[in-house]
């Protein structure tokens, strides 16, 4: 059976978060694990850790305050967010980012929560998760100043256009790619996309509990969207690049464990968390 890593999963705070049990074991049974548990503020991170600490290597977590949730970044948010990051668990900062579509949060707090983790990432050296939505010249004129210093960038979800998947990749970002490209609707434009994102900068994720794929044959009863389905995401995108399932799925792997360092952190297993609980 092949391998995945499924490198983005609502798994707090959402739907799932009822069944999570089964979610891991279901997703196990496909070959997707670990899990990358999104954190999208800060209480939500604290308890990801609390949850990854209940699932040792089938759960990894970000921490970090999506764009979204903006207007609550404070004066002590990037010391809560330093201490999160010391948890073995937790392999990278975010979510963080800009969107402009929705203007949860004001722009300008949008972009100093931005800025402010970009600056931890670099001081801790550890890689970042990212969001943008229709924000594509803040976002990219913010990450310039940072990516230099940044051992590791991903834009997770990504459903840009050409321009933009451009510019990304000349940044060397890493590009997360969803079940949004099996969407015959909204997904034809990254469905051509995928063909010209090179080997070693592509990832797979459900963003479950969103963005169920709307090709799957037989369509699941439920609307909700689970990391389960990684492996048909997986398969879409091989065909639409020409290559074998198995290959594809194995480079994706690799670049997930690469990007997140889960090789060293399986060898050092959970040394880091001997001397912390999450609060």
């Amino acid at each position: 059976m092949s391998k995945y890593i499924d490198i983005a999963v609502n798994l707090i705070g959402s739907a799932l978060e009822k069944n999570i049990h089964a979610v891991i074991q279901d997703a196990a049974a496909q070959g997707v694990s670990p899990l990358i548990v999104i954190g999208s503020e800060l209480d939500e991170s604290e308890r990801a850790i609390k949850c990854c600490q209940q699932y040792p290597q089938q759960l990894y977590c970000t921490a970090g305050v999506h764009p979204h949730h903006a207007s609550e970044w404070q004066a002590d948010s990037s010391e809560r967010v330093k201490r999160l990051a010391a948890f073995a668990q937790v392999v990278a900062i975010g979510e963080c980012g800009l969107d402009y579509n929705r203007d949860f949060s004001p722009r300008p707090m949008q972009r100093k929560a931005f800025e402010a983790q970009l600056a931890l990432a670099v001081e801790l050296q550890m890689p970042v998760l990212m969001h943008e939505r229709d924000a594509h010249e803040d976002f990219l004129a913010i990450l310039k100043e940072y990516r230099p210093s940044l051992p590791g960038a991903l834009l997770h979800c990504f459903t840009g256009n050409r321009q933009s998947m451009q510019a990304y990749l000349e940044l060397d970002l890493h590009l997360g790619i969803t079940g949004w490209v099996c969407d015959e609707r909204r997904g034809q434009e990254l469905a051509e996309l995928v063909l010209d994102i090179p080997d070693n900068r592509i990832l797979i994720e459900t963003d479950s509990p969103y963005l169920l794929p709307r090709s799957m044959r037989p369509k699941p009863k439920s609307s909700k969207n689970k990391p389960q389905y990684l492996p048909y995401i997986s398969a879409y995108i091989a065909d639409l690049r020409g290559q074998s399932h198995k290959e594809f799925s194995q480079r994706v792997y690799e670049n997930s464990v690469d990007f997140f360092g889960l090789n060293k952190l399986e060898n050092v297993s959970l040394e880091k968390s001997g001397s912390h609980e999450a609060s």
